[in-house]
């Protein structure tokens, strides 16, 4: 199962990249969880959630409780980093394709 999640972590890596963003930082860890991509563009800080499956709409993996792990694991990486800029939270669905999804906690 690892091994298919860091796939499409290197898939949504790749992505992004192709897509002008500037990656940060992978596998961030704090004791709510893990931040999987952190990257920047147009002085934007992106957080950015992978799921990946050919099975099933990995989106719904992304639940409330999810977010809130992330948004507090956002908080401790931008205190850590001694950030202060605008940020906003997306996911990468990888599998048979690759889908986008900007600004998840709206």
């Amino acid at each position: 199962m690892r091994k298919a999640g860091t796939l499409g972590e290197d898939m949504a890596v790749d992505f992004l990249i192709s897509r002008g963003f500037t990656i940060l930082d992978r596998n961030f860890h704090t004791r709510f969880g893990e931040i999987d991509i952190i990257a920047l563009k147009e002085n934007i800080l992106h957080f950015v959630e992978v799921k990946y499956s050919k099975k099933y709409e990995a989106i719904y993996k992304i639940d409330a409780a999810k977010l809130r792990k992330i948004i507090k694991s956002a908080d401790i990486y931008m205190s850590k980093k001694g950030l202060n800029m605008d940020y906003q939270f997306d996911a990468v669905i990888t599998g048979s394709e690759i889908e986008f999804l900007e600004n998840i906690t709206f």
